[in-house]
């Protein structure tokens, strides 16, 4: 059967690794460590898995860290994950079957789903594809300083194994922003791709105005990659709107209409522009529209599942409810609670819909 190198960079991980380590340990036929200069337990964590411990100096730069970690892999597929990843037991199965296929059907590059955002039932609500499955060759090379990626290249399969992404701290680094900054300063042009995350980085920082400068810039960009491109309309409508320009955050949202078929998340930004100003039927055409949308997974988006079924069935409990079709409103109502079990909105309207029910028994 095919070997798999895992290849890892870490730094100062003692509160996740072994966690990461435990998950994956069994799958895979090597494991390799890349410390960029732990202060902490990590190595010490590490040397429980694997000998294959080595040190990188940090350079701010995270392809030059994995192309190292990729040159010390000895399999025939190389494998990375971040120390805060989840390999979960239930995928391992899927995963043993695609080693016994890629020994006898081999492709270069294959595409798994990550997992990085759960609600309350520990259910995704945020997920795309991402490399995960390298085949061991010159091509396995890493590309951009920060949020590095491996260009897909040869024969690509995409597989529904997945892996979860189980952030620890809440706080927002400072990190990737400093790096791109620095890039800038030392004369460096940002590439189609940075300038997307760029301007996220500004965003996520709350630096709106920034953030909403990279955004324009990005879209006028003609090698920007569509699936990039319509994440940004959202973004630069976001940033408009915390600087009070709703009217054009909304135009915005609209522009993003002429990029391709509206997805889910498209819908429900929409649907929430006239919801906040009370046109329901406008809303409720927007929300419905969401619910039927095309999840662009598979074309390498990011995929909000809520905006797929639980927003827009709550938002449309409210706005039948609100234009007096309360029956129509109850049903939204009782299909948000089966995608949310846990919502307390839903309980709440549950008890507000008992209520309407009894009022009608009596007036009939």
């Amino acid at each position: 059967m095919i070997k798999v190198s895992l290849c890892m960079i870490v730094r100062d991980e003692e509160k996740v690794l072994e966690r990461c380590l435990e998950s994956v340990a069994d799958v895979v036929d090597e494991i390799i460590i890349v410390d960029t200069g732990s202060v902490d337990k990590t190595k010490e964590i590490a040397a429980k898995f694997t000998d294959r411990i080595y040190d990188f100096s940090w350079t701010d730069d995270f392809s030059a860290a994995r192309n190292f970690s990729f040159s010390k892999g000895r399999g025939d597929y190389l494998m990375w994950m971040d120390a805060d990843d989840v390999f979960p037991a239930a995928e391992k199965r899927k995963f043993y079957d695609l080693k016994e296929e890629l020994e006898k059907a081999p492709c270069d590059v294959v595409m798994m789903v990550y997992d990085a955002g759960f609600d309350e039932n520990e259910r995704a609500t945020f997920s795309y594809y991402r490399e995960r499955l390298i085949r061991n060759c010159s091509l396995a090379k890493w590309q951009g300083c920060v949020h590095e990626v491996i260009v897909p290249f040869g024969k690509v399969r995409r597989e529904n194994i997945h892996m979860e992404h189980r952030k620890e701290e809440k706080v927002y680094s400072d990190r990737n922003l400093r790096i791109y900054e620095k890039m800038l300063s030392e004369g460096r042009k940002l590439d189609a791709r940075e300038q997307f995350y760029f301007g996220r980085e500004y965003y996520y920082h709350g630096k709106y105005e920034k953030a909403a400068e990279v955004f324009e810039t990005f879209l006028k960009e003609p090698t920007a990659w569509l699936e990039n491109k319509l994440e940004a309309v959202r973004f630069l409508s976001y940033s408009l709107q915390a600087l009070g320009k709703t009217e054009e955050a909304f135009d915005i949202l609209l522009q993003g209409l002429k990029l391709a078929p509206p997805t889910g998340e498209l819908c429900c930004d929409i649907g929430r522009y006239f919801f906040e100003r009370e046109e329901w039927e406008n809303a409720v055409f927007w929300y419905e529209n969401a619910l039927h949308a095309e999840k662009r997974a598979e074309k390498g988006a990011f995929v909000q599942e809520e905006c797929y079924g639980y927003i827009p069935c709550i938002q449309l409990c409210v706005c039948y409810d609100r234009m007096g079709d309360w029956k129509r409103a109850k049903m939204y109502n009782e299909m948000a609670g089966v995608l949310n079990p846990a919502s307390e909105e839903v309980e709440q309207n549950k008890k507000y819909f008992s209520a309407k029910e009894k009022s009608s028994s009596i007036l009939e």
